[in-house]
């Protein structure tokens, strides 16, 4: 697997040579915008991108739309020194697969890089557990503990759902799920709306969030 670190912090990208998180990596760096789209034309096989927010050649939210546009098969991963709640829902709205501060303590980073690369995101808990957080099917004042294990079938997902699912989490559109899933995108429409309301939420950025809350991992889908 091959992943591309921008940051223009020297010791986030020599904090992130290390292969703890994933021993079959590659990992290439990019201090820039400008670097890193030069890497990007040359190493077509990128699969994740982990991307600092500030960088001192551009602005991180207009690359990570610029990813989410013209190279939609690379999942982008968010690192940034702000956990600001508009920040992290702009950055999942834009097509993020998670979220990452540069706060957080190297193992909690290092478990966060772990769940993205097996299928799963991540999002700061404090960010789930706020009150103006969206409605969820988990109670947000519960801990995690305290959590019904609530499964997908309970909340009446049938298989396919979950596949449509995964590639929403993946900041797929619906355009490119009804490629990966062969059907039509008409159809693709119809699953989302049934996702969203069966897990309680208005839009895809509350439904990454619910699974979020919820703690599915949803594998196999759209990644190799």
């Amino acid at each position: 697997m091959k992943v591309l670190v921008i940051d223009d912090h020297v010791l986030i990208r020599e904090a992130l040579r290390y292969k703890e998180w994933r021993h079959d990596v590659d990992i290439l760096e990019a201090s820039d915008c400008r670097e890193a789209r030069q890497l990007i034309e040359q190493h077509p096989d990128f699969e994740f991108v982990l991307l600092d927010l500030n960088l001192p050649d551009g602005d991180g939210f207009q690359m990570l739309t610029d990813l989410h546009e013209h190279h939609p098969a690379i999942s982008v991963v968010v690192l940034s020194a702000s956990n600001d709640r508009d920040n992290v829902l702009r950055a999942l709205d834009l097509g993020a697969l998670g979220f990452i501060p540069k706060s957080a303590r190297r193992a909690v980073m290092l478990s966060a890089l772990q769940l993205i690369f097996s299928g799963g995101i991540f999002i700061p808990p404090e960010i789930l557990i706020r009150e103006e957080a969206p409605p969820s099917p988990i109670p947000p004042k519960q801990s995690r503990a305290d959590r019904p294990n609530v499964l997908p079938a309970d909340l009446g997902l049938t298989k396919r759902q979950l596949e449509v699912l995964a590639l929403m989490t993946q900041g797929k559109s619906n355009k490119v799920i009804s490629r990966t899933l062969d059907m039509a995108e008409a159809t693709v429409k119809t699953h989302v709306t049934a996702i969203l309301k069966s897990l309680k939420v208005s839009n895809r950025v509350e439904a990454v969030i619910a699974v979020g809350q919820l703690g599915w991992a949803l594998l196999g889908v759209g990644k190799s």
